[in-house]
C-alpha cells in the first residue's frame, strides 16, 4: 500500500447513519387539537410499528430493521444502523473485524444466566406490572433495563446525540397478555456477592508476537480453539467508547479473567469521537481546549469500563481515531484530544495508547513527538496493511520514537480465519509491547489518604478529607475535578456515579460504606500476617472506615491488623481466618 494512501477509507469503514430518523419526533406529544390532532396521531402511527417479543412490546420507527436472532443466530448485533434485535445474541457471529460507528439499537433478550452476566449496578429494574424504568441511567453508552415481568433484558445502545431519542422509544414499552415473569438471578449486578474477578495482571503486559482484533469478543470456546491451533496469543477487545459499532455479549469480567488466566494477552480499545475533519457523525471539537476536555472525558469512561471488567491499573488502553485527511487545525484537535486522554489515564494509573492510520494520525503524533504543548501517548497501534508482521513504521515514524516496546502494527485487515472449527473475521496484528513510556502516576500520589478516622463528608464540606475523597473518586474513574478540598456539585455527581457503580445508595454523601469501597479499591492479592506493601495499606485504611475505629496504617500486616480483619469478617458474616482473600476483598470493595 502506498505510504501516501490511508489504510482505511471512511467510506469503506463507516456505514452508519448520522442520526435517528426524524419520525422519532412523532412519538412525542402533539400541539394539534381536534381533527388535526387525530390526523397527526395517525401519521405518527404510520411512521412507527409495534414489535412484540416474549411478553414485551415496543414502538419503533418503521424504517428500523428487525432481526430475529433465533432465526439468524450468527447475525452481527451492530449499532451503526438503527435496528431491533430479538432473542439471544449468538456466541459466534459474522461481524466485520472493525466496524466503526454508532447510531442506535435495541436488543431484547430473555433473562438467562448468560444475559444476567451483563447486569451491573447501573442496570434498572422495571417495577412490577410495568415495562419501563424512566430513571434508568446510561452506562457505557447504553441504557439497560431488566423487565422481569416479561422475563427480558433490554439494552438500548446510543451515542451522545441519540440518547434522548432512544429514551423516547423505550418510553413506549408495555407488557403483552402473554408475558411471564422471570427474575434475575439472586445477586446479579450486586458487587460483593461473588469473588472479585480480575485480569491476570496489567494488559497487554510484556509480549512479542502475533495477535488479532475483532469487532466482538469471541466466545470462550472459540478462544480455546484458537489458542490451541492459531498463531495468535493476544486479542484486541473494544471495551468502551461512544462510537463502537458492535455489541459485546461475551465481554464480561468473567471472560477477561478466563482468557488472561489461559495465557491470552488483551489490548483494550476505546472508540470515541473522531477527527473534526472527517464526515463521521460523532466528532471531537475543532477547538483544542474543548477537544482536550473531550479526550479526558473519554478516558474517564474507559477507566470505568476497564475497572468493571477487572482490567487493572498499569494496563494500556488504546484510543481508536480512524483515518483522516490532516490539516494543521485538525492535527491540533486530535493531539489535544489525545493529551487529555493521556493525562486522565495517567491520573488513574493506566498507560495511554493511540490507534490510527499510519498515514494520518500516527504520522501527526510523530511529527509533534517532542512538542511540550501536547502530552505524548505511551503506545502506538498503527494500521499499515503492508502484510509485514513486524513493528517497522517505515517513513511514518522515526525508529527512535516509541522504541521501548511501545508498538502494535495492524498489518492485514478484514480477513476471515478458521481454527478448530471457529471462523472469525479479524485484523492481524503484531505486538512488541511492555511497560515502556511514561509510567502513569495515580491521581492520589502524594495526597494524604491515611487518617485516624474517616468522617462523613458531603456538599459544603471542606478540608483534607474532602481532598482525599476527590482523589479516590477520580482515580476510580469518576471525574471529581481538581482535588481542591471543596465538596461542590461536581464532586457530588462523581460520588453518586461511583456509588451507583458499586450498588451503594447513590446519595452523593461519602459515609462509612462509600469510604470503605473507595479506600479498598485496587488489586486484590491475598494478604495476611507478615505481608507488607501497598495492598496492606489499603486494607488498613478500609478497615478504619468500615469498623469506625483507628487501625494503624503502616503497610505492615501485624497482630493489630490481623485482629481488625477478624473483627471485620465476624461482623460481616465472613469466614473468620484473619486473612484478606477474595471474599474479604470483595466485601471491602463493595463497601460492606
Amino acid at each position: 500500500m502506498s505510504p501516501q494512501r490511508s489504510p482505511r477509507s471512511p467510506h469503506r469503514r463507516l456505514r452508519s447513519a448520522t442520526a435517528l430518523l426524524a419520525v422519532l419526533g412523532g412519538l412525542g406529544a402533539s400541539a394539534l387539537t381536534g381533527p388535526a390532532q387525530a390526523a397527526g396521531e395517525r401519521a405518527a402511527a404510520d411512521r412507527t410499528r409495534t414489535i412484540a417479543y416474549h411478553g414485551y412490546r415496543i414502538d419503533v420507527p418503521a424504517d428500523w430493521r428487525v432481526v430475529d436472532l433465533t432465526e439468524n443466530p450468527r447475525a452481527c448485533v451492530r449499532f451503526d444502523r438503527p435496528a431491533v434485535y430479538l432473542g439471544t445474541p449468538g456466541e459466534e457471529n459474522d461481524c466485520p473485524a472493525h466496524l466503526v460507528g454508532r447510531t442506535a439499537g435495541i436488543v431484547v433478550e430473555p433473562i438467562t444466566a448468560r444475559s444476567a452476566a451483563q447486569v451491573t449496578a447501573a442496570t434498572a429494574r422495571a417495577q412490577r406490572g410495568r415495562a419501563t424504568a424512566p430513571s434508568a441511567v446510561s452506562s457505557g453508552d447504553a441504557v439497560r433495563i431488566a423487565v422481569e415481568d416479561a422475563g427480558v433484558l433490554v439494552t438500548a445502545a446510543h451515542n451522545p446525540d441519540t440518547e434522548d431519542q432512544v429514551r423516547e422509544v423505550l418510553a413506549t414499552a408495555g407488557l403483552t397478555a402473554g408475558a411471564e415473569r422471570t427474575e434475575l438471578p439472586r445477586g446479579a449486578g450486586r458487587p460483593g456477592t461473588v469473588a472479585p474477578l480480575a485480569a491476570a495482571g496489567p494488559q497487554p503486559g510484556t509480549y512479542l508476537g502475533k495477535g488479532f482484533d475483532a469487532c466482538t469478543a469471541p466466545s470462550t470456546a472459540a478462544m480455546n480453539a484458537w489458542q490451541a491451533s492459531s498463531p495468535y496469543s493476544a486479542v484486541g477487545v473494544y471495551i468502551s467508547g461512544s462510537f463502537r459499532g458492535c455489541a459485546q455479549p461475551n465481554l464480561t469480567a468473567s471472560w477477561v479473567t478466563t482468557q488472561t488466566a489461559n495465557g491470552w494477552r488483551l489490548f483494550p480499545i476505546d472508540v470515541g469521537r473522531q477527527a473534526p475533519c472527517t464526515n463521521y457523525s460523532l466528532r471531537m471539537s475543532a477547538d483544542p481546549a474543548t477537544a482536550r476536555s473531550q479526550g479526558a472525558g473519554a478516558a474517564a469512561a474507559a477507566v470505568t469500563a476497564a475497572s468493571n471488567l477487572g482490567i487493572p491499573a498499569g494496563s494500556a488502553i488504546y484510543s481508536d481515531i480512524e483515518a483522516y485527511t490532516s490539516t494543521a487545525s485538525c492535527k491540533a484537535a486530535v493531539l489535544s484530544y489525545l493529551s487529555g486522554w493521556t493525562e486522565r489515564l495517567h491520573g488513574s494509573g493506566y498507560l495511554s495508547g493511540f490507534y490510527s492510520s499510519a498515514a494520518s494520525g500516527i504520522r501527526d503524533a510523530a511529527s509533534e513527538y517532542d512538542n511540550p504543548a501536547y502530552t505524548r501517548v505511551d503506545h502506538l497501534f498503527y494500521a499499515w496493511w503492508n502484510g509485514a508482521a513486524d513493528t517497522d513504521t517505515g517513513t511514518y515514524v522515526p525508529s527512535t520514537h516509541w522504541s521501548d516496546h511501545q508498538r502494535i502494527h495492524q498489518y492485514v485487515g478484514e480477513v476471515t480465519e478458521t481454527y478448530g472449527g471457529y471462523s472469525i473475521n479479524i485484523d492481524r496484528d503484531y505486538l512488541d509491547v511492555g511497560a515502556g513510556g511514561t509510567q502513569p502516576v495515580p491521581t492520589c500520589a502524594g495526597a494524604n489518604l491515611s487518617f485516624g478516622a474517616y468522617a462523613t463528608v458531603q456538599s459544603g464540606s471542606t478540608g483534607e478529607l474532602v481532598k482525599a475523597a476527590q482523589c479516590l473518586v477520580t482515580a476510580a474513574g469518576f471525574d471529581a475535578g481538581t482535588p481542591d478540598g471543596v465538596f461542590g456539585s461536581g464532586t457530588a455527581t462523581a460520588v453518586r456515579n461511583f456509588q451507583a457503580s458499586k450498588g451503594l445508595t447513590a446519595d452523593g454523601v461519602v459515609g462509612p460504606r462509600t469510604w470503605t469501597a473507595l479506600l479498598a479499591r485496587g488489586a486484590t492479592p491475598t494478604v495476611q500476617s507478615g505481608s507488607t506493601g501497598e495492598a496492606v495499606t489499603r486494607v488498613q485504611r478500609a478497615l478504619t472506615a468500615a469498623l469506625g475505629r483507628t487501625v494503624a496504617v503502616d503497610g505492615v500486616f501485624g497482630p493489630g491488623t490481623a485482629q481488625a480483619v477478624r473483627d471485620y469478617q465476624s461482623s460481616r458474616g465472613l469466614a473468620v481466618d484473619g486473612v484478606v482473600g477474595a471474599g474479604t476483598w470483595g466485601a471491602l470493595q463493595a463497601g460492606r
